[in-house]
């Protein structure tokens, strides 16, 4: 029987995740910085991070982001990557698959706050996201893996192709160049460039418009919900979730509000859960 051998570190201790919440806003910021390369212990604490925002009746957006100024993630932690056996290395990447699910999989609206540098493992936590918001002129982004031998392993891959085509994909990560901000953003990975001065206060400021009582956040979580589920199905069962979802959003008092303030001619305002 193989042996999983994992490093042990005094990381098992640390906090590498740093979390939050802001008037309906979790803010997820790794924390390992300058690059915030991810291990498996910081992984584990982020998991507990979309958990405890998903559980959370007074969170409606989840907001991901990297401490300090340089980088927002260079991805999966090289030396620890490289002191690990192949079972270890197959179970890191398959939770770390399960952890970008479990963001996909929750109906509230996930935002990458993209601060700095923007590449590997980092740029696969990020296309995880719903929505992707860029700092200018703060780094570089892309998947360049094949440097090392290997493919992008956390969803790299996957999610790359949905976003800008099979074969652009495929280019992208077999010449494993990096891009600019402005370049990611025509190639659609990237949905919106802030200026850098108060990056981060414009992001929360972004986030809070999905929250109560701007936004009926129910509406927008199940939106995100038909989406993401219907994206991988035949239309006609992408249908069928749409009506389901909205079935539930009739029945809300989102709902209500949102029709009644549509007749009476005035702005609508939504309700906390």
């Amino acid at each position: 029987m193989a042996t999983i051998t994992q490093p042990v570190t005094a990381e098992t201790s640390r906090q590498l995740i740093n979390y939050r919440t802001d008037n309906g806003v979790a803010v997820i910021e790794m924390n390992d910085p300058p690059a915030n390369t991810y291990t498996y212990e910081m992984n584990r604490q982020f998991d507990e991070a979309v958990l405890k925002a998903r559980m959370d009746n007074d969170v409606y957006v989840l907001l991901l982001t990297g401490a300090g100024d340089k980088f927002f993630s260079a991805g999966a932690n090289i030396k620890m990557l490289a002191s690990v056996d192949p079972t270890f290395k197959y179970y890191f990447c398959l939770h770390a698959n399960e952890m970008l699910l479990r963001l996909e999989h929750t109906p509230k609206l996930v935002i990458a706050a993209i601060n700095g540098h923007c590449v590997g493992g980092g740029l696969e936590i990020a296309m995880a996201a719903d929505i992707r918001i860029a700092r200018k002129d703060a780094g570089k982004i892309g998947l360049p893996e094949v440097n090392l031998g290997v493919l992008p392993g956390t969803g790299g891959t996957q999610r790359l192709s949905r976003l800008v085509g099979k074969s652009k994909a495929i280019e992208l990560m077999v010449t494993g160049n990096t891009y600019s901000f402005e370049e990611a953003l025509e190639l659609g990975i990237i949905n919106d460039i802030y200026d850098r001065e108060n990056f981060m206060q414009n992001a929360m400021e972004y986030a809070h418009q999905f929250c109560p009582p701007n936004k009926a956040a129910k509406a927008v979580g199940r939106i995100k919900r038909a989406v993401q589920t219907g994206w991988e199905i035949p239309i006609e069962a992408g249908l069928a979730v749409e009506r389901e979802n909205q079935q539930l959003l009739f029945q809300s008092e989102d709902a209500k509000e949102g029709l009644a303030a549509y007749v009476e001619k005035r702005p609508a305002e939504f309700k906390a859960r």
